[in-house]
């Protein structure tokens, strides 16, 4: 792992083996930010160690099948109006350090709204109450077992990992529970997304 350069478009990356990781240590969260601005064409993230995780832009499949994914919570979010929903380009600061970049999330209108508005023109220092994190071929299950795990220990209420490979996914709970749910068995927002009712086999064909 070496440190990471201003303009990491100008590295020629080999992402065969994953994504790229660089020493982000003693970056402050202002130059990290600004090395996602001037490379905004690469997926960029950074975890509690400091360190800088670029990955490949997604395969067009995967981009299609979590567009349907994230309108389903846009159309419940608009029915209900009970938070706001951002894509997967939106960077959360985490109080643990990392700067995370789920696929889908959502969170609680009356939580955002206390948030400065520089704080929301930026990483905005809050934990989501929901996020989806959608498996690409490339990607470790294992790592996003992780990435789950630290959503959940920073706060957030309810995460799916969506397995497309294995057609299942991994229901994170507030409580510690994790619940395996077979694509054709209905995803359910439970008490944090009321209403929220998504058979993932009607979503992803």
């Amino acid at each position: 792992m070496v440190e990471a350069p201003e303009y990491i478009s100008d590295v020629r990356f080999n992402f065969r083996n994953g994504p790229i990781r660089f020493d982000g240590n003693g970056m402050t969260d202002a130059q990290f930010y600004d090395l996602c601005i001037q490379n905004s064409e690469l997926r960029i993230e950074r975890n509690s160690k400091g360190e800088i995780i670029v990955m490949p832009p997604t395969t067009s499949e995967t981009g299609r099948r979590n567009l349907e994914i994230s309108t389903e919570i846009a159309i419940w979010n608009r029915q209900h109006r009970l938070g706001h929903v951002f894509d997967s380009s939106t960077g959360f600061k985490m109080p643990n350090g990392a700067d995370r970049s789920p696929d889908t999330s959502w969170i609680l209108k009356a939580r955002w709204d206390i948030l400065g508005q520089d704080d929301k023109q930026k990483f905005a220092p809050i934990v989501p109450d929901f996020v989806i994190e959608l498996r690409s071929l490339d990607q470790s299950l294992n790592e996003l077992r992780e990435k789950m795990a630290e959503y959940m220990d920073c706060g957030c209420r309810l995460g799916w990992l969506i397995d497309q490979q294995n057609h299942r996914t991994y229901v994170y709970s507030e409580n510690g529970d994790i619940q395996t749910i077979q694509f054709e068995n209905i995803l359910s927002g439970n008490e944090v997304m009321p209403g929220l009712s998504i058979r993932l086999t009607e979503v992803l064909e």
